[in-house]
């Protein structure tokens, strides 16, 4: 199977039998080995996936990395798991940090087969560096980390052209997790800069407190713009290019009744999965209680579902083991869900 195919296994796999994987070697079995094996590699080879690799050279007797990779003869990957339940941590990589230093390796993966951290050794050369430049949660994929995995597949692995990217990716993964805990919860230093423009006189407590909610608001507000703007856009090239027969007609079927507020949240979900999905596959299916919206209009292939017959609004979401619903006030609350709707496009690849 392809890596994305086999991603969304191991995402079904991990989100329902999380609590089975409590020892390392269920890891290596239900997680590691696919993992690897859809990513081109031989697992069946020792010559090219190496379990419980050892290095004379590090020292201390017993000590193994629990697989690594050799391409053209050289070692180019080590990997160590834990189980599921352990939170991945610099103490973790010992191991791997003596293997690196004495092998031929440029990256190293440490994984509990839930998450996967990525090091290398962009900071001082063949020492493993203790920050990794890519993670990933492989019960949360996207497209994103699709491309990133991509590049270590076997069939076009290029040492020069992962690492030329892997520095960027370092930092940039650094500041957008920076930026994520100041949305959520800005510190002081941070308000003071953002209010600095906008505040005469003195910041006292009451004054950063006060602050501290507009900025949560203000980042929020920015954000849904820039989605809106975004959404706006690619909504204009869908009704451009739709075929007739693709637009949305308000109808109504015996008791069924297609409503404006169902059309346009609608065209509002299919502008958001057009990001990962192409428009025609996205297709509405009115019911009785609910509006259903079904990627390639098969009712397996759930995207979100618009519980409108009523006073209080829900959108149902799917990107969990079962369809979550959440209240909205109006149709602009859909954009504040539009990474998860994204998430749940991803689970179904084309045909």
């Amino acid at each position: 199977m392809s890596i994305d195919v086999t991603l969304k296994v191991l995402t079904d796999r991990v989100q329902q039998h999380a609590n089975t994987m409590l020892t390392e070697e269920a890891v290596k079995t239900a997680v590691v080995l696919p993992f690897l094996q859809a990513l081109g590699y031989d697992v069946f080879n020792p010559g090219e996936v190496i379990p419980e690799f050892t290095a004379d050279a590090v020292g201390k007797k017993g000590e193994k990395v629990d697989y690594a990779i050799k391409l053209d003869d050289q070692v180019r990957i080590l990997i160590e798991c834990k189980p599921i339940s352990t939170n991945l941590d610099k103490v973790h990589l010992a191991q791997l940090y003596r293997y690196f230093s004495v092998t031929s390796a440029k990256f190293a993966i440490l994984t509990n087969g839930r998450f996967f951290h990525f090091h290398s050794d962009l900071e001082e050369p063949n020492k493993l560096d203790s920050r990794p430049f890519f993670t990933f949660d492989i019960s949360e994929p996207n497209s994103q980390v699709l491309a990133e995995l991509k590049k270590f597949e076997k069939a076009g692995f290029d040492v020069d052209g992962i690492l030329a990217n892997a520095e960027r990716l370092k930092y940039t993964s650094a500041l957008k997790s920076e930026i994520t805990k100041q949305i959520e919860n800005p510190s002081e230093e941070f308000i003071r800069l953002l209010a600095s423009s906008v505040h005469e006189g003195r910041f006292t407590a009451a004054v950063i407190d006060q602050y501290r909610g507009l900025v949560k608001s203000a980042f929020r507000e920015v954000i849904r713009e820039s989605v809106q703007d975004r959404l706006s856009s690619a909504l204009a090239k869908t009704e451009a290019t739709a075929d007739p027969v693709e637009e949305v007609v308000i109808q109504a079927d015996g008791d069924i009744v297609t409503t404006p507020e169902e059309a346009e949240g609608f065209l509002i979900v299919k502008a958001i999965v057009s990001a990962v999905m192409k428009p025609s596959r996205v297709v509405m299916r009115d019911q009785k209680s609910y509006c259903g919206i079904l990627a390639d209009d098969n009712n397996r292939r759930p995207l979100a579902r618009l519980h409108f017959n009523r006073s209080t609004k829900y959108i149902g979401l799917f990107d969990g083991e079962t369809e979550e619903r959440i209240v909205i006030e109006d149709l602009d609350d859909i954009y504040t869900h539009a990474e998860r709707l994204r998430q749940t496009a991803t689970k179904y690849p084309a045909s």
